[in-house]
């Protein structure tokens, strides 16, 4: 048998490879070939000399992030902040995509597509001149319309940070649940009906068929969506942490996180190498705990490991 060339092997596969390139091109632009700038991390950058002729100072940069005294701060920050919002933003988006589940074929079509899209409009809201609208001492609706209701004293929300942890909490959870949500009911409307009529048969409740198929159905995706967060666990959302807080020098010890803290580092110094050491930094950090989170699930359950 003639052995074929490789055009003749891969020609119908020619479309599919041509609609890849635009995606690869991306790939290759915004997260490959910027890897190249690793080396200002170990660099003290002088404008006029250019990257490669700046003198290299070793670890110097990454000394930064280890020995100021807000290292534990910061650091705490992130990582405490982010455990919180994937475990209740993971339950919250679960709950309603389930109460969304259970709602289907009880209203109207129209109302029910409403219904969907609520949590992911109100989502789209959350922004920090929302929350300063809620939250400013003079003019702010909570100080105004609620505390002022019963008669409570207005509160200077950003001269108080024992507040703080539950506001970016729940500004957080507000912000990024319907968008979670809307992933898990696209996975629940997925999993196979007959598996409820099957339950349903057997005698199972309606509690018992969330617990028993519902839940387990979400169950790859659970892992997948929890996963990639924990990749991410020590960065922080700039907005939420900079921004909602008004930058208030009486909130840092609860509102500054790795991210917040290097940039003002950055504004204050212009240190390019300190503020790359960190993204450096965060990237290793994130991989290892992917890595080790993804081991850990393969030793439960080989399918539902990313890898």
């Amino acid at each position: 048998m003639k052995k074929q060339s490789f055009i003749s092997r891969h020609k119908r596969f020619f479309p599919l490879y041509l609609m890849m390139i635009p995606g690869m091109l991306y790939l290759v632009i915004n997260n490959y070939i910027p890897m190249g700038g690793i080396i200002i991390a170990f660099k003290q950058i002088n404008f006029r000399k250019g990257i490669f002729q700046s003198p290299w100072v070793e670890l110097s940069n990454f000394k930064y992030l280890f020995t100021t005294n807000d290292a534990y701060i910061i650091t705490r920050n992130t990582i405490l902040y982010n455990l919180v919002f994937i475990i209740l933003g993971t339950a919250m988006a679960i709950f309603i995509a389930i109460m969304l589940n259970e709602l289907k074929g009880k209203l109207s079509k129209k109302v029910y597509q409403t219904v969907i899209l609520v949590p992911y409009l109100i989502s789209m809201v959350v922004v920090s001149y929302l929350v300063n609208a809620m939250l400013a001492t003079e003019t702010g609706f909570v100080n105004n319309s609620i505390l002022g209701l019963f008669g409570a004293e207005a509160v200077s929300w950003y001269s108080e940070p024992k507040y703080w942890p539950f506001i970016l909490v729940i500004v957080n959870l507000w912000k990024n649940f319907g968008y979670q949500s809307i992933i898990y009911y696209a996975t629940v409307v997925g999993l196979d009906a007959g598996l409820y009529e099957a339950a349903a048969i057997d005698g199972a409740t309606r509690w018992q068929r969330i617990v028993h198929v519902t839940l387990p159905g979400l169950r790859p995706t659970i892992i997948t969506l929890t996963l990639m967060s924990v990749g991410r666990i020590f960065y922080s959302d700039f907005g939420l942490f900079y921004q909602v807080p008004m930058d208030s020098g009486p909130l840092f010890d609860v509102t500054n996180t790795i991210d917040t803290y290097v940039y003002r580092g950055l504004m204050q110094s212009n240190n390019i190498g300190m503020s790359s050491a960190a993204g450096v930094y965060q990237s290793i950090v994130g991989c290892l705990l992917v890595l080790t989170a993804n081991f850990v699930v393969r030793r439960f359950s080989k399918d539902d490991a990313l890898f």
